[in-house]
């Protein structure tokens, strides 16, 4: 368990399945940050977030789970040296650091878990907070995608493929 502040992370168990769903609801139903089906139910929401080759992780202060991530390999075989991680902070507790402990705590996990970089495959270029955050922590914009995500209120915008060495 790592303490930065009042905020802990811990590994997922089953029994977080409920919060972590919790969290990710409104962040779907919202569509303007995942790529997922806005109509995505509990069930396949925490299959894609918990499951396969992810190891998943919650944020809590004192025992409540304000935010989650995971860790996975970004592609199988000789892509497997580097790292992807996606995150979600319940929408009470944005601007309160949990997306930022997570993030640090994801890039020295990868690290320990000898991982040589992270990439963030699809971030919405209109996820400014996000894209600020990420480039804090020294990620780069590798490549621009244009018009690659369907905003609910802003129609096609860019998504950027963002890199970061370990």
């Amino acid at each position: 368990m790592n303490t930065e502040g009042e905020i802990q992370i811990r590994p997922a168990t089953a029994a977080d399945h409920v919060a972590i769903w919790d969290i990710l609801q409104p962040i779907i139903r919202e569509g303007e940050t995942f790529a997922l089906p806005q109509e995505m139910g509990a069930e396949e929401a925490i299959g894609h977030w918990c499951g396969g080759d992810h190891d998943t992780y919650v944020a809590l202060i004192g025992a409540e789970i304000l935010g989650t991530f995971y860790i996975r390999p970004n592609q199988m075989g000789g892509g497997s040296h580097i790292s992807n991680a996606g995150y979600a902070t319940a929408p009470t507790a944005r601007g309160r650091g949990i997306a930022r402990t997570m993030c640090g705590y994801s890039l020295e996990l990868a690290r320990q878990q000898g991982y040589r970089a992270m990439q963030f495959n699809f971030v919405v270029s209109t996820n400014h907070r996000a894209v600020a955050l990420w480039e804090s922590y020294g990620f780069e914009v590798l490549t621009r995608l244009s018009e690659a995500f369907l905003h609910p209120m802003l129609g096609y915008v860019d998504a950027l493929v963002m890199f970061r060495e370990l």
